[in-house]
């Protein structure tokens, strides 16, 4: 399946000399990527931590790791030297801080990992301004739609089937279970990528000791999906203090079982401050439609910001709306720390514009203003070109972003 990141890392290689990382969730395509990159250029070595004999080459010589790739050749293209899932080893961003300053006019490394790669940027970061950092997120409307690289973050709109529509949303956007669309494979493929994710990433990176609590609360977050998360009301449902929910919850969000959006408080009046709102990466798992559908929708603005950041479009970022007079609106994006976009999510193209739009929008004055109707049905016409809160397809302007 052909993704938008391969364009993005091609460009990636082409104009930069620091490393790539790719980093999201387990099975969204990060190592598929890489591989198809590695097939375009002439020289390309890749090493799996997780494997054994490339584990043994890593943690040896420096002469054993590239050894087989001709590194002082003159050659259209540098040879291209993959990490995947090297996170994983303790002392992993020193290593990779001594290769790229040894190396850097001589190879191209793209490092790939499902956990930790997004922590980075945290205080005390060797690796500064030797790498860029890509999230890879899950197939999305825009992307079945085209996976050409974009010049401006909006673009035209484009008519996607009902049946790529439904499948979409019903399969999920990890690329192999949304490409079979068959319900039995993906019944097992989600048992497995649990199972993974808990018991070989969270239980052996994280050392947690009551795995059986953390698949409780890995459970009851699928019910609390647009909500705010109560954390002492978690810790009593599963039986831990409230510091080791949110120690868990942090962790969970590192492996990309879930994400938050915390309420945005600038010029809001009586605006809530603390709680954040829970999401899934994965919004095929959440049983309430209603959920899954405002789920949908965050998944994919999450995308879009992620993206128009890490390509250097500007700062972006996504928040929700509530003051404690219970006004609420489901989504903000903010562009360079200003609003930018203000989004209520409906079920129904029959049901009226929120009046907590327009009041919010008066106190923010965001650039647009739209309440998304799911079931509507496409329509052909550019969202953006709406000066006034307005009703539009979520089939039409999902189509517009990422």
């Amino acid at each position: 399946m052909q993704r938008i990141y391969s364009a993005v890392l091609k460009q990636h290689l082409e104009k930069n000399h620091q490393m790539a990382f790719l980093s999201g969730p387990r099975q969204v395509g990060k190592t598929t990527i890489s591989i198809q990159i590695a097939n375009a250029v002439e020289h390309s070595k890749s090493l799996n931590w997780d494997i054994t004999k490339d584990r043994a080459l890593i943690l040896g010589s420096v002469e054993g790791v590239i050894d087989g790739l001709p590194i002082d050749a003159l050659m259209e293209t540098q040879p291209l030297l993959i990490f995947d899932e090297i996170h994983k080893y303790d002392e992993w961003k020193n290593y990779l801080k001594g290769f790229i300053d040894q190396y850097k006019a001589k190879l191209d490394i793209i490092v790939t990992g499902s956990a930790k790669l997004n922590v980075v940027r945290r205080g005390g970061d060797s690796l500064m301004g030797r790498y860029f950092l890509y999230r890879i997120h899950p197939v999305s409307v825009r992307e079945l739609l085209s996976t050409k690289l974009v010049e401006n973050e909006i673009s035209p709109p484009k008519k996607i089937t009902d049946e790529q529509f439904d499948a979409l949303v019903n399969f999920g956007g990890f690329p192999e279970p949304f490409t079979k669309q068959d319900k039995h494979f993906y019944n097992q493929w989600q048992s497995l990528r649990q199972e993974q994710m808990l018991k070989e990433d969270i239980f052996t990176g994280e050392k947690i000791q009551n795995l059986s609590q953390l698949q409780v609360l890995a459970e009851l977050l699928k019910h609390q999906v647009g909500g705010q998360v109560r954390f002492s009301e978690l810790a009593k449902k599963v039986r831990v203090a409230d510091t080791t929910i949110r120690r868990w919850m942090t962790i969970l969000e590192t492996y990309y079982y879930c994400f938050s959006i915390k309420p945005y408080t600038k010029n809001v009046a009586r605006s809530l401050i603390k709680e954040p709102k829970i999401f899934l990466w994965d919004w095929s798992v959440v049983p309430n439609q209603g959920a899954k559908v405002e789920n949908f929708i965050a998944s994919h603005l999450l995308k879009a910001v992620q993206y128009w950041t890490d390509l250097g479009f500007g700062h972006y970022d996504l928040f929700y709306l509530r003051d404690k007079d219970k006004h609420e609106v489901d989504f903000l994006i903010t562009k360079d720390n200003k609003p930018w976009i203000l989004i209520e999510v409906k079920s129904s193209a029959q049901e009226k514009l929120s009046k907590n739009l327009l009041y919010f929008q008066e106190q923010i004055k965001a650039s647009h203003v739209f309440q998304l109707a799911f079931d509507m049905p496409y329509v052909d016409i550019d969202c953006f070109i709406a000066t006034a809160p307005v009703i539009v397809s979520a089939r039409t302007f999902l189509s517009q972003l990422i």
